[in-house]
């Protein structure tokens, strides 16, 4: 039998694709068809409805946990941010002390700041991309002024910012891991599903790069 998915064959997108996170939640959902299952147990007789209630508490109660966890990571990533905040807020105060900073940058900096520490995943997005805007900004007076770098702090500055980057690239992987775990986990049939359904339950929205980031990823820096 021939591959269903044959690389020689095609069809091949040779000008390739740009992949983008999908921002929707999804309701869980289930049919009668559970219901009926539920009943259908309760009618072999009371043991096995006990122990599948049983089953839906432990369920209930693991979701739940779960649902913590994220606010955990959420947490993390909002800790890293409000840092790097404060050092792009110092390193935009060295520069522009050095040479005048646009106004957006400082604009862009109380935006974020009020932005910190919201739950919501969306809002959370919003403020990365707010720094990310704050970081283009003073990129682009580097670029025009590259005897900046040489300056002492400014250069201080810069290896913070560097070193923080890298630790909210490890918050959010580890984020988007437990957004993955939470969306699988309330699909699993039936206890797990059921429950999530009855709660109101939605899949999570993973991390989204800001248009800042994405834009620069396709620049060429060397």
């Amino acid at each position: 039998m021939a591959n269903v998915l044959d690389e020689e064959t095609g069809p091949v997108r040779e000008e390739g694709r740009e992949i983008n996170v999908i921002a929707k939640q999804i309701p869980v959902k289930v049919g009668v068809g559970s219901k009926i299952f539920e009943v259908i147990l309760w009618c072999l007789g009371i043991i096995p409805g006990l122990i599948f209630l049983i089953v839906k508490i432990k369920a209930a109660q693991y979701l739940r946990q779960l649902e913590q966890k994220l606010q955990h990571d959420a947490s993390q990533i909002d800790n890293y941010l409000e840092q790097r905040v404060v050092i792009l807020s110092n390193l935009a105060k060295l520069v522009d002390k050095a040479v005048k900073l646009d106004a957006d940058t400082f604009t862009a900096i109380a935006e974020a700041r009020s932005g910190l520490h919201s739950t919501n995943g969306n809002d959370m997005n919003a403020t990365s991309a707010k720094i990310d805007s704050v970081r283009w900004n003073i990129r682009r007076t580097f670029e025009n002024y590259p005897d900046l770098r040489s300056h002492g702090e400014i250069s201080d500055a810069i290896q913070q910012n560097s070193y923080l980057q890298k630790e909210i690239t490890a918050a959010r992987e580890q984020y988007n891991d437990t957004v993955n775990t939470w969306n699988r986990e309330i699909q699993i049939w039936p206890a797990k599903m059921m429950v999530a359904a009855k709660q109101g339950y939605t899949t999570r929205i993973p991390f989204i790069a800001s248009r800042e980031i994405k834009e620069q990823a396709t620049e060429v820096f060397f």
